[in-house]
């Protein structure tokens, strides 16, 4: 079973049907007992990191999420949810993350956000899972204005530009992120799903 992390920032009902659409068992709870039990976990999210940090807080959800990956269970962070993964984010001039990534969150600069829409997705782990049954350049559906900018280069496995260049997708050990939203990324982001589910 896949425990999709219900704390009330994003989108979870899409996520659950994307699942389901591939053929994968996926359950949306806050249920402390459901996450650790389950056999994978995926964190979406749309929003702010400091709101939503304060709601995983309220939920005493912070703990079983960091459990759950040092156990070595694979988890999958979408948009917000890959970003909370990391230690800060310059949104609101300051908002602590999950810190189980080292690396920060920064706004785009100059440039017109969100970005938002179709962009291609340039692999830099082609081997990688995370990408089976799928070329580089791949097009992705993205809306967001904050991007991960990962102290490890080496955890970087998908670069889009908007602008630069930018990291939105990581894998180190068993955790993937994703900036995009493979759930709305119809035929490529079903297969990352489903390459998720081990499907």
């Amino acid at each position: 079973m896949i425990a999709i992390i219900d704390y009330g920032m994003g989108n979870l009902r899409s996520v659950a049907k994307a699942f389901e659409a591939v053929g994968a068992k996926a359950q949306v709870t806050n249920n402390i007992r459901e996450i650790l039990l389950a056999d994978k976990v995926v964190l979406p999210g749309v929003g702010a990191m400091g709101p939503a940090m304060q709601k995983l807080q309220e939920l005493d959800l912070s703990g079983p999420i960091r459990k759950v990956i040092q156990d070595g269970k694979p988890f999958l962070g979408i948009c917000l949810g890959m970003q909370l993964l990391f230690e800060r984010s310059s949104e609101g001039g300051f908002a602590e993350g999950l810190k189980i990534l080292k690396g920060n969150v920064e706004r785009f600069g100059q440039l017109k956000v969100p970005h938002m829409g179709w962009n291609q997705v340039n692999f830099r782990m082609a081997g990688h899972q995370m990408f089976k049954g799928l070329a580089t350049g791949e097009n992705m559906y993205f809306c967001h204005s904050y991007f991960v900018k990962p102290l490890d280069a080496g955890s970087a496995a998908g670069i889009t530009n908007y602008g630069n260049d930018f990291v939105c997708a990581v894998a180190q050990n068993n955790i993937w992120g994703v900036q995009f939203h493979p759930e709305k990324s119809q035929a490529g982001g079903l297969q990352i799903l489903k390459n998720f589910g081990g499907l």
